[in-house]
């Protein structure tokens, strides 16, 4: 079987990840679930084949260093997929995301309103946060496109893999890839801030060095965009104080107290109405009291914050996936098993 054979039979189910692993047949994840997408199972000759007609040279001296590889692929007329190619027992397998090509609209992903006044934000640092496969990537670029078409400014994206091809329409966008047109984030951040940018969209703040210089970013007068594999912002927040030695820490509460405009953490759940995903969504939005929350390592108060403050724009996870539950959305088990608070999940669905 070729490998454009798979990709075809996987863009016919509609999967959103194709996984090449010898001794299993090819498999594929639709709306959450594995599936098998043949009969017959993968040789590791193969996998090896499939990944040999994918990379250059030099990408294969980087995984025979590391056993481990990130790039995109492309295939005309089908679409892009974001690749990890890795070493394990069996032989070499390979983990394909698919990246959708159009752009959504941000109207169109059943998110809450006050991210739309987020575009307007002239500066500061917006997170957006998540598990692997969260929709992270998909509301950065609608964010990104809605901005595209109303200011004239200079957008550049910093991504690991590029995902989206984001289109110059009434803004310049530049978009640069880890590893093919920079060596790290930090470096291409420090780069992107000696190009005039007005907006910036991180892939991934990941290190130490890549967070100080987007806080710096934020500081200085740009919009900068970003994410973080954190489940809600009270951890968010810890997280990035964390990466910092503890003599450091005072210092950068107030820093990202000054900096941070709002925290927007996702879950995907499978809707039930009709074939696809439906993301929950907390949103906390830098008011004066988060700001001193912050500064003052109080973070344990943010959730209760978020719940208090509903008329400022702030969504709780908790009243999201309810919502999503009594639109008919999503089933009663999956919004209490993803809750922040089962229990009391439960007790409000059943009120």
């Amino acid at each position: 079987m070729q490998l454009n054979d798979i990709l075809r039979m996987a863009d016919d189910r509609g999967a959103s990840d194709i996984h090449l692993v010898p001794g299993h047949p090819p498999m594929v994840r639709t709306n959450t679930v594995m599936e098998p997408l043949a009969e017959g199972e993968l040789s590791s000759g193969e996998t090896q084949a499939f990944l040999d007609s994918m990379i250059n040279e030099r990408q294969k001296k980087a995984f025979e260093k590391d056993l481990d590889l990130d790039f995109s692929h492309a295939v005309k007329d089908l679409g892009r997929y974001r690749v990890n190619a890795h070493s394990q027992q069996g032989g070499l397998a390979l983990a394909m995301r698919v990246i959708r090509t159009m752009v959504p609209d941000l109207a169109s992903l059943n998110l809450p309103e006050v991210i739309q006044k987020l575009t307007w934000l002239p500066r500061g640092l917006v997170l957006v946060t998540g598990d692997t496969g969260s929709g992270k990537s998909t509301t950065l670029a609608a964010m990104i496109q809605s901005m595209n078409a109303r200011y004239r400014k200079h957008i550049i994206t910093l991504e690991d893999p590029i995902e989206y091809e984001l289109r110059s329409d009434e803004c310049v966008i530049e978009q640069r890839e880890l590893g093919v047109h920079m060596p790290s984030f930090s470096s291409g951040l420090k780069h992107a801030l000696r190009q005039d940018p007005d907006i910036i969209l991180v892939g991934e703040m990941r290190d130490l060095e890549t967070t100080a210089l987007a806080m710096s970013a934020a500081e200085t007068g740009h919009l900068v965009l970003s994410t973080l594999h954190t489940c809600n912002a009270g951890q968010t927040v810890e997280r990035i104080i964390d990466m910092y030695p503890a003599g450091q820490q005072n210092q950068v509460r107030s820093m990202l107290g000054n900096t941070l405009q709002a925290v927007i953490s996702q879950t995907l759940f499978s809707r039930i109405d009709r074939p696809g995903m439906v993301p929950a969504v907390e949103v906390l939005l830098c008011t004066p009291a988060v700001r001193n929350i912050i500064r003052e390592s109080r973070t344990f108060e943010i959730p209760n914050v978020i719940e208090t403050s509903r008329r400022a724009g702030m969504v709780s996870l908790d009243s999201s996936i309810a919502e999503l539950y009594f639109n008919g959305f999503i089933s009663r088990q999956d919004a209490v098993a993803q809750a922040a608070y089962p229990e009391q999940m439960e007790r409000g669905l059943a009120a």
